[in-house]
């Protein structure tokens, strides 16, 4: 997260030269701060879903921990692909770069579990529900980033605006009336 942070740099002070300069400037790093906003709760998504499966796993194998691995170095593209998009913010091949490290978190957290369940590595009290609901989660979840990348047809800021809706439905729980309803 903090290499995220790193890619919002200070105004250069040279061509400044009064508070209407500074807050210009300012105004200029807006794409950064909203895809900075953007991946902060994306990671945090993925942070809490890989902490809810690693709770319910009583053991791990070698191909479990490449599976965790593949997952991590997805996210770990993550502060490229939010670079490019912060800085190519209306083109909908950045927005696409975006969502592809999005997707390929989402299949790999998802494969995760799966591999877990497969292989007998989940605990016994977490019963067909818990499965059922990690797997449905990640699935829509999926969905509703896929029809968000979707509709940079219509316009990137639009595709944006819904995705960063559908992560404030899931990290913060505010029940959007149509998303919210999809996630339950």
């Amino acid at each position: 997260m903090t290499l995220i942070v790193l890619e919002i740099g200070v105004p250069d002070p040279g061509p400044i030269r009064s508070e209407q300069d500074l807050w210009e400037a300012i105004m200029s790093l807006s794409p950064r701060f909203v895809t900075y906003l953007l991946s902060f709760l994306t990671l945090g998504i993925f942070w809490n879903g890989q902490q809810t499966q690693l709770h319910h796993i009583a053991r791990a194998d070698r191909s479990f921990s490449w599976l965790q691995l593949a997952f991590l170095a997805a996210i770990a593209l993550l502060p490229f692909s939010t670079s490019l998009l912060a800085e190519f913010i209306s083109f909908r091949l950045a927005l696409f770069a975006y969502w592809l490290n999005i997707f390929a978190g989402g299949a790999l957290i998802y494969a995760c579990w799966a591999y877990a369940r497969r292989a007998g590595l989940v605990k016994p009290e977490a019963g067909p529900a818990v499965s059922r609901a990690i797997t449905r989660r990640v699935l829509v979840a999926q969905g509703l980033y896929a029809f968000g990348a979707l509709l940079s047809v219509i316009n990137t800021y639009v595709s944006i605006a819904f995705i960063v809706l559908v992560q404030l439905n899931y990290a913060l729980g505010l029940r959007i009336p149509v998303i919210s309803r999809l996630t339950s």
